[in-house]
């Protein structure tokens, strides 16, 4: 049956969206209000900012206003919106790296790079770690250090926890990329997260 909970959030921003379409500055008011909150953390997280996390929160809304009429309702807002915000927040960063052009596509080709298989099966995911309060920080301290690509797939995977469907829409990628740019992150956080804790 799924949950009737998201299902009730999703019928109400269709009617929200829709009023906002009809002019309704309340209602797209109440759309900033509930995800302003998800799309400043997941601009902090992308850019490592709150200064450029700020504008991207206000691009974001600014432009999902201005581009309301081409929202079609065959996806969720919140998927949409995560797509204006990302795209902002990666605008973000080739500016701040534009003098040293530093591409921000990966070494995996579409074709793909073969992937160890013996290191297929690690234990800890991030998604269990993270949900430990004690050492949020010190994850968040690991992401910063993940290339752009590898960040963002992991951001609206296991942070953000959309489908990889939707993150492969968000991202113009092919599902199959975004699972190897997932698996690639997630071994990279795990290599990252063990020098942390050897210390410890």
């Amino acid at each position: 049956m799924g949950d009737t909970r998201e299902t009730a959030v999703v019928k109400d921003d269709v009617a929200l969206v829709a009023e906002a379409k009809a002019g309704s500055y309340e209602a797209f008011e109440e759309l900033v209000n509930r995800y302003e909150n998800k799309i400043y953390r997941l601009g902090v997280n992308i850019t490592g900012s709150p200064e450029d996390a700020e504008d991207v929160l206000q691009e974001a809304f600014l432009k999902a206003f201005q581009h309301l009429a081409e929202f079609r309702a065959d996806s969720r807002f919140y998927t949409w919106l995560v797509r204006i915000a990302v795209n902002e927040s990666l605008m973000k960063l080739r500016k701040k790296r534009s003098d040293r052009s530093v591409p921000l596509e990966d070494e995996i080709g579409e074709d793909g790079e073969p992937i160890p298989r013996e290191l297929a099966d690690w234990k800890p995911n991030p998604e269990q770690i993270y949900a430990q309060a004690e050492i949020e920080n010190v994850l968040r301290d690991a992401a910063q250090k993940l290339p752009a690509t590898y960040r963002t797939v992991f951001l609206l995977r296991d942070v953000e926890d959309l489908s990889t469907a939707e993150t492969a829409s968000v991202l113009s990628l092919t599902e199959g990329t975004v699972k190897a740019r997932l698996f690639r992150a997630r071994l990279m956080l795990r290599e990252e997260l063990s020098k942390v804790f050897k210390r410890g």
